[in-house]
């Protein structure tokens, strides 16, 4: 019997050991990238998870070339990989932001929502920051575009991420603008808003 305990607790210790040995620190922007995901039905939790794990991506340092998320072959594919990621990362998390924003947006204030002003000015608050922030990183990612968008890169295309490409070329010409859709938001937002603010005890 003890000589079965032996084995047994050998086994769990080597079983231990290889978890652990094979385990490793995140700590590269295309690492944490990777745990960006997106939901078939997205709740609240996950959009914040997603945004945490793209905010570490921002921060992070770049893996070495050859983990890149693109073919590398010299120096100004690497320096153009680096402004497209960061402009990538950007247009995700306005886009979370604004899935978040979502959440607590009240699309149109009824006369029967009256008794529940309080909360719904609260949550239009809640709704307005989330779309402000995605004001801040559209911001960011114009800037990483305009940078991948140098005239040195004009005839360079990282085929391997096509889409980001796609991505940049439509807000170089103006037909990607975040900046737009977010401040039609707000401006709806704040009318839904005014609309809480003018009713009384009359209005229900």
């Amino acid at each position: 019997m003890k000589k079965f305990f032996k084995i047994a607790g050998a086994a769990l210790l080597c079983v231990a050991c290889a978890l652990l040995f094979s385990s490793y620190a995140i700590s590269y922007k295309e690492q944490y990238y990777k745990l960006y995901h997106i939901h078939y039905q997205q709740y609240p939790d996950d959009v914040m998870e997603n945004i945490y794990w793209l905010e570490r991506a921002v921060a992070a340092d770049f893996a070495n070339p050859q983990y890149a998320l693109a073919r590398i072959t010299d120096k100004t594919d690497w320096e153009k990989y680096r402004y497209l990621f960061m402009m990538h990362v950007n247009l995700k998390l306005i886009e979370q932001h604004m899935r978040l924003g979502r959440t607590w947006d009240k699309k149109i204030a009824y006369f029967y929502d009256a008794p529940w002003k309080e909360e719904y000015l609260r949550n239009l608050e809640t709704a307005e920051r989330c779309y402000r922030a995605g004001l801040y990183y559209w911001t960011e990612a114009r800037l990483w575009a305009e940078k991948a968008n140098q005239q040195k890169f004009r005839f360079l295309c990282l085929k391997d991420i096509q889409n980001w490409e796609d991505e940049c070329w439509r807000i170089d010409r103006g037909e990607l603008n975040y900046e737009t859709i977010l401040n039609r938001e707000l401006a709806r937002l704040q009318k839904v808003k005014e609309t809480f603010l003018a009713m009384d005890e009359n209005t229900y």
